[in-house]
């Protein structure tokens, strides 16, 4: 087994860039596993599957190939052979992601290909259930969070330097709704693992989250 940090927490706390940072620092793999769900979100939007249709979802999943390469240093994912990059980081593709991520049939393909990857590789994963039940015996084990409104603003900011038009209080109100949703689902609802360390960012910079995160590791080495 290679040595893992698992990195959970809500939409909008900054997990991608913070699992990003801490891999390059150590010159890990990072596995962005909400790019992977994304990607099943695409697949089934433009299969035209209802999301509340169960059976469908069940049925349509198992014809995505979901794949992750490095090229050029850089995560790119594959849906089908084909790089879905700049599809996946929309509102609707998240969205469509956090529906379907409930459906069993649509988490037991992600999740086997999530272990094999840190089975063989020393990675940083991050998403909803990585502490809890993708990894669970990850060294190090972080529950990353931050206040509803910090995280609309930081949404909100990306969007606004993107040049897309957006309404804060609409953010907020999506991102309450994606918690709740995360926090109730019937399966690998989101939660702190046990074992996990509580990292709220809202007054920290990435810096300092990277920091902290980066002294979590030397403990488990020294």
């Amino acid at each position: 087994m290679g040595y893992n940090i698992a990195i959970d927490g809500p939409a909008g706390a900054g997990k991608s860039t913070i699992a990003r940072k801490t891999a390059k620092q150590l010159g890990f793999i990072y596995v962005d596993t909400g790019a992977m769900y994304r990607a099943m979100g695409v697949f089934l939007m433009r299969e035209g599957i209802d999301p509340a249709d169960a059976d469908a979802v069940s049925a349509k999943c198992t014809e995505a190939d979901i794949t992750i390469r490095y090229e050029n240093g850089e995560q790119v994912v594959y849906l089908n052979g084909e790089n879905v990059n700049s599809v996946i980081r929309t509102e609707q593709a998240g969205t469509m992601a956090s529906l379907t991520s409930q459906n069993p049939d649509v988490r037991k393909k992600l999740v086997e290909l999530q272990q094999r990857l840190a089975a063989d590789a020393d990675v940083v994963m991050d998403g909803r259930d990585i502490g809890t039940c993708v990894l669970p015996d990850a060294q190090v084990k972080v529950y990353l969070t931050a206040g509803s409104r910090v995280r609309a603003k930081r949404r909100y900011d990306e969007l606004a330097a993107k040049g897309e038009s957006c309404d804060i209080e609409k953010i907020e109100a999506d991102i309450i709704e994606r918690d709740r949703q995360d926090m109730t689902r019937e399966i690998s609802p989101l939660r702190q693992a046990e074992d996990a360390v509580l990292v709220d960012s809202s007054d920290m910079t990435i810096e300092e989250v990277a920091a902290r995160i980066m002294e979590l590791v030397s403990d488990t080495v020294d």
